[in-house]
């Protein structure tokens, strides 16, 4: 794989004015393709093979016209100064409103108050119900006029009116997200680089690259059916990966250029090496997120299409697009003290011959090659020296943290393991359901109606149940139907049931049952639970088919689903970062401590977030508005993304711990070896990450806000922690141990060439002396 990137690295440096125009093309075409897109359907919550699902599926067969995730408009009326809605002005009003919504030619039911007892105890709250014949996507702008008119005449007659439910949902504020996620990184950027050139490359190619996503996602979201937290993912994920990606292929040709290559061979060589190490760390990213179609739900799998379509394009990007601009400046990267030459370009040592670096693995020598002490290889190894590289300190501040935690591993780990182990506790209360109107801040209406209705009715009367009864093959279908509606009125946690709706072919009917606790309280669900358990004996005795749906038992599933989904799925991906780092690493000890650290950096990022998001504790600071159940497709989505971005980290910097132990360093010095080259970079790629995932937590869409934050800290942990602590304490422990791999092992595993070995032995075949390569002075160095 190194050879060929090398020579696709050299190809767009030498024909850069082709791939510039190619891009600018490509982004052309997808552009005017988002321009021409139908709009993104919204979000939905669809799930199949569930029994939620299975219920909305039979009312909308058996109640054709008015379907039964139609639009609908919960009208809350509430009393001023100690008033009731029963007085004859506020009565009046209210009428009123009725009578003018119900005109509209899209609404399948408007109910007064008075006639449907939708009135509170202490008169002081009433409500309507509007349900409309089309979806809230569908809804015309005409129809929601009529229905915002309607409110504001009611409350022009002294009544309170807030309205919740579909049909009037409040945008999401935009947040400032992505400029924010920019300014960060440009100011990294520029502090690790020291050059705006350096900075501003990796920036330019990201956005250009997260522009192509983006109309590319507008284009095809009506055929795939994206919604616009696709798109918002996608543009969070793709951001984060294109600045990384790209910062490590500008630092490894900024390091090439300083060992003395010329600007070609420089920028072949980074896509060589770095760009070898950005293709696998990008393919894990997109393994994983496309690995979320196998949960089996479309809104997860959808996110995970697009995500992963954001990475590849990135990837592309770093691999074409920054060697092409490179080649236009090949010198404005470079440090000033560099590009003024006030520094000579470090000497690097011939080979007299080129060995392959699996031979090297069983040297035990005690040289080094960085001059510490006489370099005790054979003939085919290095003949001259290596001078001690002049740290930057950047990388000086890494090489003494490295030493330190060479010289204190044991404390070092056990602080590391304790503390993330401290920090994921709290995911162990797990809790995990789809926010509703109660997560909005209190500026909105639905918020406002929701808080409503739960004083003036009890909180369950948000979240009512829906029960649908089959009766079809019932003999008596009216009298089955009664008999379940005396079951729920007698459950225990149900506070009041409707009266049966039935079909025109009498065989179906819908009733509403009101808990006694919130839609997303613990006692909701175990109530849901008792119904379904308790149904077995009516529908054996009725012969009749009872099924729970509504959204909150809708959410109640979904949770269930991805609960169900989630260790599967967790060990799916952990065998699979194994399997692939034995194969990059050529260890055992390696991949498993790894996953070891994948797994704590994943459970310190759901305990975070449990902490904040379900718990309460700083969410004001976060700027959460209501705590509760957390997003049922935040776990698996977490693990799925974590796990690459962890193998990002984990490829760029252990691969150069490893590049030092198989030329014959000291366990101990091939650490601090391997952080002197990618310890700043891999810091200032996770600051990067934190910053485009933290800005996203500026808007106003809760998953969105969500997703950022746990994103944020599980780089934080992953890159800080486990990165910087757990893996260098734990190689310093096992020392030449951790790069055991079995004899019949290391014959079966393909061999991946990610450090650019090949590049080694072609860096001593004949070369044509009128190429750029006449000009090198030293072989390809492995990443």
């Amino acid at each position: 794989m190194a050879t060929y990137l090398h020579r696709l690295g050299r190809w767009a440096f030498q024909r850069r004015r082709i791939v510039v125009l190619a891009w600018l093309a490509v982004l052309a075409a997808v552009f005017l393709g988002a321009m021409n897109a139908p709009e993104a359907p919204d979000d939905s919550a669809s799930l199949p093979g569930i029994e939620s699902q299975q219920a909305f599926d039979l009312i909308n067969k058996r109640f054709p016209g008015a379907e039964a995730d139609g639009a609908e408009a919960r009208v809350v009326f509430v009393a001023k100064h100690g008033g009731h809605v029963t007085d004859a002005a506020n009565r009046s009003a209210i009428g009123h409103f009725v009578d003018a919504v119900a005109d509209g030619s899209e609404v399948a039911d408007a109910s007064s108050p008075f006639d449907a007892h939708a009135v509170s105890k202490d008169r002081s709250t009433a409500y309507a119900t509007v349900t409309y014949k089309v979806t809230s996507d569908d809804l015309t702008d005409a129809g929601k006029t009529d229905l915002t008119k309607a409110v504001e005449q009611a409350r022009d007659a002294g009544l309170t009116v807030e309205v919740g439910g579909s049909a009037l949902e409040t945008e999401a504020g935009e947040g400032l997200g992505e400029v924010l996620g920019v300014l960060v990184a440009a100011v990294v950027l520029l502090i690790t680089f020291g050059s705006l050139a350096a900075a501003g490359l990796p920036l330019l190619t990201a956005i250009t690259g997260v522009c192509v996503s983006l109309a590319g996602i507008t284009a095809v979201s009506s055929a795939f059916g994206f919604s616009s937290t696709v798109g918002e993912l996608a543009m969070m994920l793709g951001l984060a990966v294109g600045i990384d990606y790209s910062l490590f292929v500008v630092s490894r040709y900024r390091e090439e250029r300083a060992a003395g290559h010329r600007p070609q061979e420089a920028a072949a060589l980074a896509v060589g090496t770095a760009g070898s190490a950005v293709v696998f760390a990008g393919l894990t990213v997109v393994i994983a997120l496309l690995g979320l179609s196998v949960v089996g739900v479309p809104t997860l799998t959808k996110m995970g299409i697009g995500s992963a379509g954001a990475v590849l394009v990135g990837v592309l990007v770093a691999l074409t697009a920054v060697p092409a601009l490179l080649g236009f400046w090949p010198d404005a990267v470079l440090a000033r003290r560099d590009r003024k030459g006030e520094r000579p370009a470090r000497k690097v040592a011939r080979r007299t011959s080129t060995p392959r670096l699996g031979r090297l693995r069983g040297n035990r020598t005690a040289g080094t090659l960085n001059g510490a002490g006489a370099a005790d290889m054979p003939t085919a190894a290095w003949t001259t020296s290596v001078p001690v590289p002049t740290p930057s300190e950047k990388a000086s501040r890494g090489v003494r943290w490295a030493r330190f935690v060479v010289r204190r591993p044991v404390p070092v780990l056990l602080l590391s393991v304790v503390g993330l182990g401290a920090l994921a506790v709290p995911s162990l209360d797990l809790r995990m359901g789809m926010p509703g109107a109660e997560a909005k801040s209190t500026s909105t209406t639905e918020r406002r109606a929701y808080d409503d209705l739960a004083k003036g009715f009890g909180p369950g009367f948000n979240g009512p149940l829906t029960v649908v009864v089959d009766a079809g093959k019932a003999r008596d279908p009216e009298g089955a139907v009664a008999t379940v509606s005396d079951k729920l009125a007698g459950t225990k946690g149900v506070v009041s049931v409707s009266p049966a709706r039935f079909n025109q072919a009498k065989d179906t009917a819908v009733i509403t049952a009101v808990p006694s606790t919130a839609p997303t309280s613990e006692q909701t669900q175990d109530l849901v639970h008792t119904i379904r358990d308790e149904r077995a004996a009516v529908e054996s005795a009725t012969g009749a088919d009872i099924k729970v749906t509504g959204t909150t038992a809708l959410n109640i599933d979904v949770g269930q689903k991805m609960q169900d989904a989630l260790v599967p799925y967790l060990l799916v991906v952990v065998g699979l970062a194994f399997l692939l780092l034995m194969v990059v690493f050529r260890s055992v000890l390696v991949p498993l401590k790894a996953a070891l650290g994948f797994l704590l950096s994943v459970g310190a990022a759901l305990g975070a977030i449990v902490t904040v998001f379900q718990e309460g504790h700083g969410a004001g600071f976060f700027g959460v508005d209501e705590t509760g159940p957390i997003m049922s497709t935040m776990p698996i989505f977490l693990v799925g993304i974590v796990f690459g971005l962890a193998m990002d980290y984990q490829v760029f910097l252990v691969s150069r711990i490893r590049e030092a132990h198989l030329h014959g360093e000291q366990s101990g010095q091939a650490v601090v070896t391997g952080f002197r080259h990618s310890g700043h970079v891999v810091a200032a790629a996770a600051l990067i990450m934190m910053a485009v995932f933290g800005g996203f937590m500026t808007g106003g869409e809760s998953m969105v806000k969500m997703v950022g934050f746990g994103l944020a800290s599980a780089v934080f942990f992953d890159a800080f922690v486990v990165r910087m602590a757990f893996v260098p304490a734990v190689l310093a422990l096992l020392g030449k141990r951790a790069w055991w791999l079995p004899a019949w092992l290391d014959r079966l595993l393909p061999r991946v060439d990610i450090e650019g070995e090949a590049l080694t032995e072609q860096a001593h075949a004949p070369r044509d002396p009128s190429g750029d390569e006449a000009h090198t002075s030293a072989p390809a160095r492995v990443v």
